[in-house]
């Protein structure tokens, strides 16, 4: 990290964590100066027999128009941003500053024939004995499956390189790596890269990950389709298992691609899980390193990024690369199978995130992560405030009162989840209806969320070993909202 990292770190800190307190403020200040005085429970009898108190408090009118414009801002100016900064990109001329920008690409390719698609796949693993196999016979099954597989073995003590070689795949075994994936992966694609051509593709995909079907098949149309293209994501989803807390992340991954297909696979990151790229692309993030974009020169991952994926979509972005997630590219993933593995694995995203957005600063291209990043700051400050109210009404009352203005928010609230998940399980519409779990799982994330921001505001170093192994994608999640 450069020395003026740690003072780019804090200064993001400090504008997440303001911005979040100045929400709640805001708050506090419209309940402080127009909010009556609760009438006070009431009584009253249902079905001739239950006897129930009632309080129907309603907050103050401003209160609400304060919290709606509040959110509303955070929205409005991300969705702007992007549509302007994408029609911009779209097009764009400057070959100097945008590279990547379609029209320039489709200038440079006109009336020249490349050769069909080829798809060589890259699967970067580490000690992945369990799961490699499973990864290649996936890939291996596709209808249109890819031209090449290569397992980049980074520093593997156990049986993955011969498994790999047993399938029927080349392995790659990288040398005096000590940059984890991003560096394995950079020390492939320098071999691989200079040879590629303009319709050679470069799928990434996680040891951990197997790919639908078709997923091959459909990247090949939209790279063949649209020279302009740069890059084709996955949509992924969780697979079976992990109990209560499997099932909160695979409701988070349906609503990511719900959020996606809604978006027409407009992407907001570009799946570790899978992701293929035109060769062009990965060249011109290596050549534009240290100049148009942070990194060193040569490198397509920046090994000093802790999500070096969400780092890569920055970097096409940046560059003016377009990109898409189409709903035929769908790959199941693993779920962190408890919450001390979801902690690390969310803060490493969270913290990833902030930093990538404080290396590239405040551009066209990234205003919408930072506006994302802010709502998600106040989302969290509203959330943690609705339950102090609660907790606190439940301390100050003898007998359980019904408040019918927030049933009525909540059962507006459940619809929503339900709806979100509708497509998945009835496991997942079942945990979905109960609302209060999830709840509990949104305040989870949101404590991940202000923990990251504060590290970086008291300039804590971030460190992740190996024994993390978590998948990355989100928030998400997006969809999350999350880069």
């Amino acid at each position: 990290m450069s020395e003026k990292k740690p003072v780019v770190a804090r200064v993001i800190g400090i504008g997440v964590v303001g911005v979040a307190a100045m929400g709640g403020l805001l708050m506090w200040l419209a309940v402080v100066f127009s909010d009556p005085a609760s009438p006070g429970a009431r009584e009253a009898v249902l079905f001739g027999s239950w006897r129930v108190l009632y309080d129907d408090y309603t907050p103050p009118v401003a209160v609400l128009v304060i919290a709606l414009i509040t959110a509303a801002v955070f929205v409005v100016i991300a969705v702007v941003a992007e549509q302007v900064v994408t029609s911009r990109s779209r097009r764009s001329d400057d070959a100097e500053g945008l590279p990547l920008a379609p029209k320039i690409v489709m200038a440079q390719t006109r009336g020249v024939y490349h050769g069909p698609i080829t798809v060589t796949v890259l699967i970067p693993a580490h000690n992945e004995e369990e799961r490699i196999s499973s990864t290649i016979e996936a890939l291996q099954a596709q209808d249109d499956g890819p031209d090449r597989i290569i397992v980049v073995a980074d520093n593997c003590t156990d049986a993955t390189p011969d498994l790999a070689r047993a399938a029927g795949v080349e392995v790659f075994e990288t040398r005096d790596n000590a940059d984890k994936k991003a560096g394995g992966l950079n020390q492939a694609l320098r071999g691989l890269l200079p040879h590629a051509g303009e319709n050679d593709i470069v799928m990434i995909v996680d040891a951990d990950t197997a790919l639908d079907q078709g997923f091959v098949t459909e990247a090949r149309r939209r790279f063949t389709v649209d020279r302009a293209l740069m890059a084709v994501g996955g949509l992924f989803y969780g697979e079976d298992g992990a109990g209560l807390i499997g099932q909160f992340q695979r409701n988070e991954y349906t609503r990511y691609g719900r959020d996606i297909r809604r978006r027409r696979g407009r992407v907001f990151v570009l799946t570790g899980t899978a992701s293929a790229f035109r060769a062009r692309g990965l060249r011109t993030v290596a050549e534009s390193r240290g100049t148009l974009i942070p990194g060193r020169t040569g490198d397509v991952y920046d090994t000093a990024a802790l999500t070096e994926d969400n780092e890569l979509t920055l970097a096409l972005k940046s560059l003016g690369g377009l990109m898409v997630s189409p709903d035929e590219c769908s790959v199941v993933t693993e779920v962190m199978p408890t919450w001390k593995q979801l902690w690390h694995q969310r803060l490493r995203w969270q913290r990833g995130a902030l930093e990538n957005l404080g290396a590239y600063g405040v551009t066209p291209q990234t205003i919408r992560y930072w506006f994302q990043q802010l709502g998600i700051g106040y989302g969290a400050v509203a959330l943690g405030s609705y339950f102090l109210v609660i907790i606190l009404t439940l301390l100050a009352r003898d007998e359980w009162v019904w408040y019918p203005f927030w049933m009525i928010l909540g059962a507006i609230f459940m619809i929503e989840r339900v709806v979100t998940v509708w497509r998945s399980t009835w496991g997942a519409r079942i945990v979905a209806a109960l609302l209060i779990p999830e709840l509990v799982f949104a305040a989870f994330l949101n404590i991940v969320f202000l923990k990251g921001a504060l590290e970086i505001l008291l300039g804590r170093k971030a460190t992740w070993g190996r024994s993390d192994a978590v998948p990355v994608h989100a928030n998400e999640n997006e969809e999350r909202g999350r880069p």
